[in-house]
């Protein structure tokens, strides 16, 4: 599967968050921010991204590591 898709299926699974995937084809790192997070802690944000993924996380997707923020959190994070 291609990083691209991943990003697809995350941004179309939740509207208006904004993703960004990278992997070698079966592993993949993610950041995903999404105001949908608001108020969830780690478990559910990712929960929440692994059902945007579907059955693909038990085939062709062998491996996801993702950071989840809210737009705020985000703002925050990249502040200099």
């Amino acid at each position: 599967m291609e990083s691209d898709t991943i990003k697809r299926m995350i941004e179309s699974g939740l509207p208006g968050c904004q993703a960004t995937v990278n992997g070698d084809g079966s592993h993949f790192d993610a950041v995903v921010v999404s105001d949908s997070f608001e108020g969830m802690n780690t478990l559910g944000r990712h929960r929440l991204v692994y059902g945007t993924l579907g059955d693909n996380m038990q085939s062709a997707i062998h491996a996801l590591s993702m950071r989840t923020l809210t737009n705020a959190e985000w703002l925050t994070a990249n502040r200099q």
